[in-house]
């Protein structure tokens, strides 16, 4: 049912004054931010997936602020995990996206990448604030928005103390545990699978991760259940028939270059299953946008009419957890930041980049905030909504008759932007549901955003630079050999790592090097027109893949030179439109089309927790109001995201293991190596789920 639920009240009412907007809490904010979105960036590019950081930042801000002169300080937790949590946000985006520019033939600048992200983390909180009433306040029954949910839980329980508390710590010590048993000293696989025999191509895995079972139960059993069915569809159906009839095939069929017969299914589902998932997601995005839109344009027309008519009167009369940033703030800042964009040559910006980057900008921010609504942040396909802006993009530049690889970067640059707009929209909009369902003021809570941007930027850029310096390689050519000078036009000049002059950055292909060269970067010297050294960034190579951002760089030049696989996409449409008639919601569904099934099976394990819990506690199936699993759980998934990037901060110091990320003392010393099999994973996957059982019990009386 949709409204607000009739016996919700904020934490705090909106006549109590009490700290909120603090120094500290947007120093801790701010630092925390700069931490979670380092650390985040690394994971990104390593596996190509980030979970949420407002859970453990909330939890970090309770144990680091305290109150001051009997003051409550739940609102000031809350600035702390609303700031800090645009670093999360804005790593994800940023690591999906601008690598691509390598991909396409273009060095990865430290400047270019903060201003990209800067200006897009800064479009996004703009471009949600306007669908804050109609998103978090009048669809409060029905958008779930899970991290947004827990966060007040956890800041709440902080306030309260007591058992409350208790059950938030005791979930962090037990995720935190088993992450660090698992990440740090090697005692579980990451992720156990199995061929089922017989079933040529049929795989079933399950990554062991308490935060992904954690979330799983917030959730609830029919949300996970849903994205799981997705996944087998993937796994069981679509890989499992590719590589049946493709076998028979002795060439390549595209967008694959070897023979089907001679791939793994992890390749058939990179090649083709993710472009089915792509569009899957991207119709399933447009229905629930469709289904969204009457309310949406009610709810800016309202805020227009403030604008226009009553604005001060409206201002006045409004209460203090009522109260959002101006809309006239808000048109001029949006304006404002695409105008810089567009004049500042770095960019290489045209007026039609600018105006797709705002109206592509805010309709998929809406996408996104509902979305993280429906599935929460962690398990939102911040990388499918994006291969939909930049279909978008491509067509576009199509009908206007752009062509080719020269206007790659042009659609990238708008790409990557609109990429951290509305990935920034989505944590914007789980953060303002904790700040309704704590009683926050939205004003203050919007600005503690912005500050949240800019100060996580610089540490998301540095960090994704120097990552890639530190992994690439440079050889130096033994017969260098002249480059046409039209393949020189156009492109930048970096320095060398191997003698420190001044190169040009050039991308060849295999007909445009000699024999017995292989394609890829090359640094040609600009007045004799020769190529000396072969470069390999470090993104894209070893341990730093970056999946989602050479996906981003396959659809642009598929698009831009007419190599798309539209039958695959037009598959993933066919799939959402299907479900939907079933009379589905066709998103979730999509959003596990897209994810491989290692990654969704265990939210659905924490989804039967859930299940399993309300049936033996005797509660309403994913009722909204349970908060014993909810507590528990949002320990969990605060305990192992904190663990997870710490283990993925080791890998920063020497003596580490740089594959692994652990000391490989730690496994020797106490034996754990020969414990890694895939039985004892599953031990461990039904421990967390009996722990997350136990831990969603009642409360004794008395």
């Amino acid at each position: 049912m949709s409204g607000t639920s009739p016996a919700f009240q904020p934490a705090v009412p909106a006549s109590e004054i009490q700290p909120e907007l603090t120094l500290r809490a947007l120093l801790l904010g701010a630092f925390l931010g700069v931490v979670f979105g380092a650390a985040s960036t690394y994971l990104a590019l390593r596996v190509g997936l980030t979970t949420s950081a407002s859970v453990p930042i909330a939890v970090l801000s309770i144990w680091a602020i305290r109150r001051r002169n009997n003051q409550r300080a739940i609102l000031e937790h809350n600035i702390v995990q609303t700031t800090g949590s645009a670093g999360e946000s804005v790593a994800a985006a940023v690591v999906f996206s601008v690598p691509a520019l390598i991909f396409l033939g273009y060095p990865l600048q430290v400047g270019l990448t903060t201003l990209i992200a800067l200006t897009g983390g800064c479009l996004g909180v703009l471009m949600m604030v306007p669908l804050r009433r109609y998103l978090i306040v009048k669809e409060h029954g029905v958008l779930r928005y899970p991290e947004g949910k827990a966060c007040a839980e956890i800041l709440q329980a902080g306030e309260q103390g007591g058992t409350s508390a208790g059950k938030v710590f005791v979930g962090l010590g037990v995720g935190a545990a088993f992450k660090f048993f698992q990440a740090i000293l090697q005692g579980v696989k990451g992720s156990i699978t199995t061929a089922i025999p017989g079933f040529k191509g049929a795989v079933l895995g399950c990554d062991v991760a308490p935060e992904l079972l954690g979330v799983g139960y917030i959730i609830g059993y029919r949300t996970s259940v849903m994205m799981v069915a997705g996944s087998i569809l993937s796994s069981l159906i679509l890989i499992p028939m590719i590589m049946l009839f493709g076998s028979l095939g002795t060439s390549p069929l595209s967008p694959g270059t070897v023979p089907i017969a001679q791939m793994d299914d992890g390749t058939i589902w990179t090649t083709y299953v993710r472009h089915i998932g792509a569009g899957a997601v991207a119709a399933g995005g447009i229905f629930a946008l469709i289904r969204a839109l009457p309310s949406i344009v009610s709810s800016i027309r309202a805020s227009a009419s403030g604008l226009m008519g009553g604005a001060s009167k409206l201002a006045s009369a409004t209460l203090r957890t009522e109260r959002d940033t101006p809309v006239v703030v808000l048109l001029l800042g949006a304006v404002g930041i695409v105008a810089f964009i567009w004049g500042v040559p770095i960019f290489h910006m045209n007026l039609l980049g600018a105006f797709l980057i705002l109206a592509l900008g805010f309709l998929f921010s809406v996408v996104s905030s509902r979305i993280t609504g429906e599935v929460g942040s962690s398990s939102c396909p911040l990388s499918g909504m994006t291969i939909g802006v930049l279909m978008a993009i491509c067509g576009a530049f199509l009908i206007c008759g752009w062509e080719g690889s020269a206007y790659s970067r042009l659609a990238l640059m708008i790409g990557a932007i609109v990429c951290i707009a509305i990935s920034n929209a989505g944590t914007c909009s789980q953060d303002l549901k904790t700040g309704y369902l704590v009683g926050a003021t939205p004003v203050r809570q919007q600005g503690a955003l912005l500050v949240g941007v800019l100060t996580s930027v610089m540490a998301v850029g540095w960090t994704a630079y120097l990552l890639n310096q530190s992994a690439t390689t440079e050889t130096v050519l033994a017969k260098p050999f002249v480059v046409a000078p039209e393949r020189r036009a156009d492109v930048q000049s970096i320095d060398s790592l191997t003698d420190h002059k001044s190169y040009q950055f050039v991308r060849l292909h295999t007909d445009e090097v000699p024999k017995g060269e292989k394609e890829g970067i090359y640094l040609v010297d600009a007045p004799s027109g020769e190529a000396r050294i072969l470069r390999e960034d470090g993104i894209g190579a070893g341990r730093l893949q970056a999946p989602q951002a050479r996906l981003m760089a396959t659809v642009i030049e598929g698009l831009l030179t007419h190599k798309l696989p539209w039958g695959l996409i037009l598959i993933g449409v066919a799939i959402a439109c299907f479900i939907e008639l079933l009379g589905f919601r066709a998103l979730t569904f999509a959003v596990g089309v897209y994810l491989p099934l290692s990654s969704t099976m265990p939210v659905f394990l924490g989804g039967l927790a859930r299940l399993v819990s309300d049936k033996v506690y005797k509660r309403t199936p994913d009722a909204e109001d349970e908060s014993e699993g909810t507590l528990y759980c949002s320990g969990v998934i605060a305990g192992a995201s904190i663990l997870g990037i710490l283990a993925a901060l080791t890998s920063f110091l020497k003596g580490f293991d740089k594959e692994n990320g652990f000391h490989p003392a730690f496994a020797k010393l106490l034996g754990l190596g020969t414990w890694g099999g895939d039985g004892f994973g599953l031990v461990i996957l039904l421990v967390i789920g009996f722990l997350i059982f136990r831990g969603a019990a009642p409360r004794k009386s008395g």
